[in-house]
């Protein structure tokens, strides 16, 4: 395999990352970024961290990169997009049958999107579905219903408002006989430290909402056509009827909307740290933080921030280390899918996924070690972290428990590989730490590994 060398690469590496801000637009001197850049400073200081060191001193710029990347379409214009994309279609007439009698419904499906929820800041995902009744002998490219839908998602958003801004603005901008927009959004359902710790296996995982919109045409719910846009959509497993009966339940999108105590809610907006969030917000485009949608939001984002302050959590693991019956070391202990939650300290994005733990323990097993390995996990999972460190640090603190001989996996969707314009939805990482026996014996390591589960990631 051929190498670059050191020079070399250097130039390559530093090439890159210079065409990728030229690519989104961003300069990393521009008033905005700049802002944005020291409001993050503020809040990983109120998280308790030194901004200075290594792994966080550059997270600042991160941060302010990818949201100034996802909230770029406050910079775009529709009218760009589909000015120079209509073309002439002969059949296409206005009131002869169906779109001229000649043509029919066009569709695009599964458009993966992801947009940033206005309620709490983290991202969320979306699969759109688009379709479209041409007329006046026009069709618009295929590609440009992505387009325009992206325009719209690269904004803070709420799922029913970005299917009407979608297809409000095709409709304008094509001016078809109708449009009908369908999307699949799915939020992560992140809980707060205080609920895994009274409940270890409550298992937090995806809010998912079902949204429709529809012009012309497609304005009426009820309309025949609607029934031929979703008879192609069956197959996708999507049902409006369903999503219409649960839209009459109260179910709130954004989890972070749930009840927060008056008192807790009144600190975290005094504070410095939600100013600071007041702050990216005016910095990301046209947006007003006293939008009435946007009011509670820099202190639902500072709440959520806090779960990943330094924290005594390492008291609670001091606790029945030694207790159960005796061990003489021969016998392979796993536990398997242990929930973790936690934030990558370089774009304050969350990550979450399961850990699987093997070891031979040289001292008595504590007869509720699930318990206790998943306090670990949480102890290490609850604060500023990058997955090959949490991996190390849990069989580290394993080791220390039972003795030497340790394997962990971790397995882990992270939220920045669905933003920061790189958007590889449905992609999971997998790191692993050996000590011991198992950093030498293949053997081994091939029997703990053949014995985990089938890993499955949420999918819309």
């Amino acid at each position: 395999m051929g190498t670059l060398d050191e020079g070399h690469f250097k130039e390559e590496l530093e090439n890159g990352v210079k065409l990728r801000c030229v690519e989104l637009g961003i300069e990393e001197e521009e008033p905005e970024t700049l802002a944005v850049e020291a409001a993050v400073r503020v809040l990983l200081q109120g998280l308790g961290e030194d901004i200075n060191r290594e792994g966080i001193r550059k997270t600042p710029l991160r941060v302010a990169k990818a949201l100034r990347e996802g909230t770029r379409g406050y910079r775009q214009k529709v009218k760009d997009i589909v000015q120079d994309a209509l073309f002439p279609e002969a059949g296409l007439e206005d009131g002869i049958g169906l779109a001229g009698g000649a043509g029919g419904l066009v569709i695009v499906r599964d458009l993966d999107l992801f947009s940033y929820c206005e309620s709490c800041l983290l991202p969320f995902q979306v699969k759109c579905h688009v379709g479209y009744i041409p007329s006046g002998q026009r069709v618009v490219g295929l590609s440009k219903l992505s387009r325009v839908a992206d325009v719209f998602a690269k904004r803070l958003q709420d799922p029913q408002r970005l299917a009407d801004e979608v297809c409000t603005a095709l409709h304008q901008g094509i001016n078809p006989s109708g449009v009908a927009v369908v999307l699949q959004c799915l939020h992560i359902h992140f809980p707060n430290l205080g609920s895994v710790l009274l409940d270890s296996d409550h298992h937090h995982g995806w809010v998912k909402k079902l949204v429709s919109s529809g012009s012309g045409d497609f304005e009426n719910e009820k309309a025949d056509i609607w029934d031929d846009f979703l008879s192609l959509l069956k197959f996708r497993g999507i049902s409006l009827e369903k999503a219409r009966i649960m839209d009459k339940i109260d179910q709130c999108w954004c989890p972070s909307n749930s009840k927060i105590p008056s008192k807790m809610m009144g600190a975290a907006h005094e504070s410095g740290m939600a100013v600071a969030v007041s702050s990216i917000l005016r910095s990301l485009g046209e947006e007003d933080p006293l939008r009435n949608e946007l009011m509670g939001t820099p202190t639902r984002f500072v709440n959520w921030l806090m779960n990943f302050k330094n924290s005594n959590l390492e008291m609670k693991l001091k606790n029945g280390y030694i207790s159960g019956a005796k061990d003489d070391g021969t016998t392979l202990h796993s536990e398997l899918n242990l929930s973790f939650w936690s934030q990558c300290e370089h774009h304050l994005l969350p990550f979450h996924g399961v850990v699987h733990i093997g070891f031979f323990s040289h001292r008595p097993v504590d007869t509720n070690r699930k318990a206790l390995l998943q306090s670990v996990v949480h102890y290490h999972g609850f604060k500023l972290q990058v997955q090959e460190r949490l991996t190390r640090q849990i069989a580290e603190t394993v080791s220390s428990v039972f003795g030497g001989d340790v394997m962990v996996v971790v397995e882990a969707n992270h939220v920045c590989m669905i933003s920061r314009g790189i958007e590889k939805f449905g992609s999971s990482t997998a790191t692993i730490a050996v000590l011991g026996q198992f950093a030498v014996d293949s053997a081994l390591r091939t029997k703990f590994l053949r014995s985990l589960p089938i890993s499955c990631s949420a999918t819309l």
